[in-house]
């Protein structure tokens, strides 16, 4: 024999409750089926009390919850008989609901009984009614079945008086007994409830007291959850908990089963499955008294209850003296107030706890009064109350003894930049609470779901600034990456935020790679990067990423705002890093600080790994003496290309076409381009340097980088014949120009110069950089680093690597 029981979201209207009848009807008979009130009923039933205490007009509401019994009764039931039955039975349900409204309206102060018996009417007419549509199946009551007491506010149930009554009252010959859940009845056989959830309760009850085989939890999920799936989505069923862990996960947020419901069955050692009325097929969750699951995680799942406050009574009063916990608990006890999570100082300077938001301001009360001398008079203790906060629990048996498990949840909390507030932790091991800001509850539950399970891939939610050259380009190698990266590495990618000079847009669910322009276009708004770069740290995504395709001074102020939310930099936008030697620290020292990574690779050398070079010579214990570089791929585009056909002028417009220049190609042509990239690698050699203090030498006179870029194309043609005649001369001897950078033992200088054919830059092609480093390990020989060093596509290559070292793939 089997106790079932079906909740609200099972019996929420006429589809489901057939849905109901046939599961039913597949199971061995007998069985017990316990229901629950329809799907929000109880709730409307409270909410009508309350206007009755408010002395409200509730009648139209009332009808509601009538008619909806009416209308399911007339759909479901086609015997006449059987139908007249259930509709008098609901009128009469309803005198009784006015009888006690009316009590309620007409009295100074609201009495327990007839709260009980509003609030019980739901479960009474949603069981009837299914009882009379399922043919053959016999109706009990659930007051005459199970006895309470009450114990100050709580009300509790008198097991010895309740096995005797349903042992002796439910006669296991007939096939199906449907009773009402969440009901009882006093010792003077006054109406009970046995508390939100109570249906369970009741199930469990009924269970325990016949020795059943099993108890089934009919509901709407498929069991428990690794974690709640509305806020991690990677979450998938536990096959397995032991009653302790489904206790604790219940305890801290898990509502799959009322935590009091496994206490009956526990005794008795009955087996519970929670299952899914909507998902028969699936087995669901199996509570017993020995875990079988085969997960590998040492955990079973996260809870977590989402608003608390935390109340702190601290002070000197508290050192040494015993009998203060009992006078705080007590005292709490006696106001009813229910602690969900106590902590305690190894000082004994101060004791935490957790309440209900709602219980706060009692808690409060019932402290002062009983610690009054000590606070109002002594002034040795202080009451501190902290809102806004949850508390996540992690829970498994198997944690016992398994090195790790906190620094594991700490480490993951702490690397996405979500602090602590309170921890604690049994000497059982099965369950460590922290407390932490309700803000960060979601992200909080993913990561630590991530660190704990072997989840089936990894996010990583990308926010883009720049659609031009490399901007877009990133987005199709992304796009093109994407399945072999989610198939091979077990990578997702997320485009959840893209801006441009004109536009934004940010959405959760994700941009497509591949329509990326047109949602821009058609559902972006207005461009902010402020308000951009505040969005993103209020989604507060794990994973998150930053990636700067710009060359704009705007995007570079906010690093320092973004690395401070916990979020990692990928640039390729020279400006930060060139900026005051402060700054550059400051950003650094940030990322550092927050465990983020700030990766600009791509600023010096496109795709080539210079930067990585000397941050692995510098981190080996190496010293750099020298750099000797050509570092732009445009200027030394144009340089190779000058001809008799091709002056400079027409070089430098070929550059830009080809998008190796920056959009204002004065910029690479007056060497700041080159100036920004050799205050790079000397500051990640170890240098202290200002751009002030790099020597330049510019190769076109002032005249040329003023007005604007008309102005500049013919100023230049006017100096096409005289680099034509120094180019075949040049040409003569054997040489060429290559506009280099040098760092010599600090100082720093970049101009145009004249090199041989023994050079190693003489042969250098089209748009190519090379970088001579010389060491103390190659003083000799210095270190040669060549290759495509311009370019949208490469240079989008190298910011696409620095995305993959982020989450180290």
């Amino acid at each position: 024999m089997k106790v079932l029981k079906f909740g609200g979201s099972s019996v929420g209207n006429p589809d489901s409750i057939k849905q109901v009848r046939q599961i039913i009807g597949e199971q061995a008979l007998p069985c017990i089926v316990v229901i629950s009130a329809l799907h929000g009923v109880t709730d409307q039933l409270n909410l009508i009390a309350e206007m009755a205490r408010k002395r409200e007009d509730y009648n139209e509401m009332l009808g509601q919850v009538v008619m909806r019994h009416h209308d399911y009764a007339k759909e479901l039931i086609s015997d006449p008989a059987r139908l007249q039955k259930v509709l008098e039975f609901i009128n009469s349900i309803t005198e009784e609901l006015n009888d006690a409204l009316r009590s309620i309206t007409l009295s100074d102060e609201v009495q327990r009984k007839h709260i009980d018996i509003i609030l019980s009417a739901g479960e009474r007419l949603s069981s009837f009614l299914i009882a009379n549509f399922i043919e053959g199946s016999i109706y009990l009551d659930a007051r005459s079945l199970i006895r309470t007491w009450s114990s100050g506010s709580t009300t509790l149930v008198d097991f010895s008086t309740t096995n005797d009554l349903i042992q002796a009252t439910i006669d296991l010959r007939n096939e199906v007994t449907v009773i009402p859940g969440f009901i009882a009845s006093g010792s003077a056989g006054e109406t009970t409830t046995l508390g939100r959830g109570g249906s369970d309760y009741t199930a469990a009850i009924v269970a325990a007291a016949l020795k059943a085989e099993a108890l089934e939890i009919w509901t709407d999920v498929d069991g428990f959850m690794t974690a709640d799936p509305k806020k991690v989505e990677k979450a998938y069923t536990i096959k397995n908990l032991t009653y302790s862990e489904a206790m604790e996960l219940s305890h801290f947020g898990a509502r799959v089963i009322y935590t009091p419901t496994l206490r009956p069955v526990y005794k008795e050692d009955i087996p519970v499955r929670v299952r899914n009325t909507f998902n028969p097929a699936s087995a669901g969750t199996l509570v017993n008294n020995k875990s079988t699951d085969d997960s590998v995680s040492p955990i079973k799942g996260i809870s977590s209850i989402d608003h608390i406050n935390l109340i702190t009574l601290q002070g000197p009063a508290m050192v040494g003296v015993t009998g203060t916990s009992a006078r705080l608990f007590g005292a709490l006890a006696k106001h009813g107030v229910n602690v969900i999570l106590i902590t305690q100082a190894s000082s004994e300077y101060s004791i935490t706890f957790a309440v209900d938001p709602s219980s706060s301001a009692s808690a409060a009360e019932a402290i002062t009064c009983e610690f009054e001398n000590e606070i109002l008079h002594n002034a040795e203790l202080n009451i501190l109350v902290e809102k806004n906060l949850s508390i996540i629990a992690i829970v498994g048996e198997k944690m016992k003894n398994t090195p790790g498990i906190s620094a594991t949840l700490f480490r993951a909390l702490g690397r996405n930049g979500i602090n602590v507030v309170a921890t604690a932790q049994g000497s059982s091991e099965l369950n460590i609470s922290v407390v932490i800001r309700n803000d960060n509850i979601r992200k909080a539950l993913n990561v630590i779901h991530d660190g704990f399970f072997l989840s089936p891939y990894k996010d990583l939610n990308l926010f883009i600034a720049g659609t031009g050259l490399v901007g877009s380009s990133l987005i199709r190698q992304l796009h093109k990456q994407y399945e072999i990266l989610f198939r091979h590495h077990n990578l997702k990618i997320n485009l959840i935020g893209i801006i441009n000079s004109q536009r934004m847009l940010i959405d959760k669910k994700s941009i497509s790679l591949d329509s990326y322009r047109e949602q821009l276009k058609n559902a972006g708004e207005k461009a902010d990067i402020k308000v951009f770069i505040e969005t993103v740290k209020k989604l507060n995504l794990r994973g998150s990423t930053f990636i700067d395709c710009t060359a704009d001074e705007g995007v570079a102020e906010q690093y320092g705002e973004i690395l401070s939310g916990y979020i990692s930099i990928v640039t390729a936008n020279k400006i930060a890093c060139s900026s005051g030697f402060s700054y550059y620290k400051q950003l650094k020292n940030i990322a550092a600080a927050r465990n983020v990574r700030f990766m600009y690779e791509t600023t010096v050398g496109a795709g080539l790994p210079v930067i990585k070079t000397i941050n692995d010579l510098v981190l080996s214990g190496d010293r750099i003496y020298r750099i000797e570089a050509v570092l732009s791929g445009t200027l030394n585009f144009i340089f190779n290309e000058l001809s008799e056909e091709l002056p400079l002028s027409k070089a430098i417009r070929k550059a830009r076409e080809k998008g190796y220049s920056e959009p204002d190609p004065r910029i690479d042509l007056s060497g700041t381009d080159v100036v920004r990239k050799i205050m790079i690698l000397a500051r990640e050699a170890g240098y202290c340097i200002e751009k002030e203090d790099v020597e330049v030498t510019r190769f076109l006179p002032e005249e040329c980088f003023t007005g604007d870029l008309n102005d500049f194309y013919t100023c230049v043609e006017k100096y096409d014949r005289e680099f034509e005649l120094k180019r075949i001369q040049l040409l003569k001897e054997n040489k060429k120009w290559r506009f280099f950078a040098t760092l010599d033992n600090g100082k720093a200088k970049v101009g145009l110069a004249v090199i041989g054919s023994e050079h190693p830059s003489y042969h250098l092609e089209g748009s190519n950089n090379i970088v001579l480093i010389t060491t103390e390990r190659y003083k000799e020989l210095p270190m040669v680093i060549k290759g495509y060093g311009a370019g949208a596509d490469v240079t989008a290559a190298g910011v696409f690597a620095d995305i993959m070292r982020v989450v180290n793939v």
